[in-house]
């Protein structure tokens, strides 16, 4: 009986240790994109954790764009852009209803990408503008939370995907720094009121510091993998030879050498990125962006392989272990601003994105 208790104490951690050293082919990474992008464009106008479905320039689908968009640009199949497209050409390519709120800036960073691939202005012409307007037109509200039109500025971590990697894509695409230098002046003013320069993450809000939960600060995996991938996206665009790719560098060097030390025994990040004991269960959206930034890392010459490869390796085998036989990803956090609950039978879209995101860089990771 004594043996018997050990051989099942033991079991998870085993099946850990398997899981783990579990090689990964990129033929197979493209199979699981493929299935899960598949499935995601089947069920797109679903309702999933959410009561109502999802309005196509909702950051929630905008999400879902970042990472389709990189799955487009490996399927070898014009399926997938053209899906995206008819879904600009739809919305006239516009963002959608709130001037300043970043979260409906989130959709410009699809738009920017189909841009460079078609070439055509219309597509960003109206994010152009409206970026232009917040320029010349600054949001004069202050970060803390609960304050007056407080949204109005990037005062919550999440918006640090949203909105900045748009206004990288814009100065890129058209060489004019006044849209770098507004969005590097914005990040920073947000990092220095939400970065927590002991643990080297971002608190979600204002509201969330100075608490404990369990007797640990709280800083919520999807909000920072937000920030995480979000910062690979804006140093893709930047020179690295500029001052402000060194600034973004130092934040994502800082954030990259927490998570790794912070990564679960099965592969994934606890929901409360502190709480691994008080938060088991799996969760695959935020997960999914911290894969999705390691790997970029490394696979351009950031990271040292070595020491983070064994994290990405780990943490893709726990996420393709979530799909389910239909395709749909599991484990996705329903939406939400903190630390909380999720299922293996519940999805959403913005955790597709995560994966397609992370699967982009798994594979060229794997192929080299």
């Amino acid at each position: 009986m004594n043996k018997l208790k050990i051989a099942l104490a033991l079991t998870p951690i085993l099946l850990c240790t398997i899981l783990s050293a579990q090689k990964i082919k990129p033929k197979d990474v493209r199979k699981d994109m493929k299935r899960v992008a598949d499935w995601q464009i089947e069920h797109y106008k679903d309702p999933y954790t959410w009561d109502e479905v999802h309005h196509p320039l909702d950051w929630t689908n905008g999400a879902l764009y970042v990472g389709m968009v990189k799955w487009a640009q490996m399927a070898n199949d014009d399926t997938y852009f053209n899906w995206l497209k008819g879904i600009g050409e739809e919305q006239e390519w516009k963002l959608w209803e709130r001037t300043y709120h970043a979260d409906d800036h989130t959709v410009g960073q699809m738009y920017c990408e189909l841009y460079r691939k078609y070439g055509d202005e219309k597509m960003i012409e109206p994010t152009q503008k409206q970026f232009d307007f917040i320029m010349y037109h600054p949001s004069q509200s202050k970060l803390n939370w609960g304050t007056p039109f407080h949204q109005d500025r990037w005062n919550w971590c999440d918006a640090l995907f949203m909105s900045p990697p748009v206004w990288a894509k814009l100065y890129k695409i058209t060489g004019e720094k006044k849209y770098l230098d507004f969005m590097v002046s914005e990040y920073q003013a947000t990092t220095n009121f939400l970065f927590d320069t002991e643990e080297n993450l971002y608190y979600r809000d204002e509201s969330f510091m100075g608490k404990l939960d369990n007797g640990t600060k709280i800083f919520w995996a999807r909000g920072n993998g937000w920030v995480f991938a979000g910062l690979a996206n804006i140093l893709a665009e930047l020179d690295p030879e500029s001052d402000e790719y060194a600034y973004f560098l130092g934040i994502y060097r800082k954030m990259a050498n927490k998570l790794i030390d912070i990564q679960t025994p099965q592969g994934h990040w606890a929901m409360s990125l502190l709480g691994q004991d008080f938060y088991p269960t799996p969760e695959t959206s935020g997960s999914s962006f911290f894969i999705f930034g390691l790997a970029w890392g490394i696979n351009n010459g950031i990271l040292d392989y070595d020491t983070y490869e064994p994290a990405v390796r780990k943490g893709w085998n726990a996420m393709t272990s979530y799909i389910t036989k239909e395709g749909m990803l599991g484990y996705v956090q329903p939406i939400g601003a903190g630390p909380g609950k999720a299922w293996p039978d519940k999805t959403e879209v913005y955790g597709t994105g995560a994966f397609l995101s992370a699967g982009s860089e798994v594979y060229k990771l794997y192929s080299k």
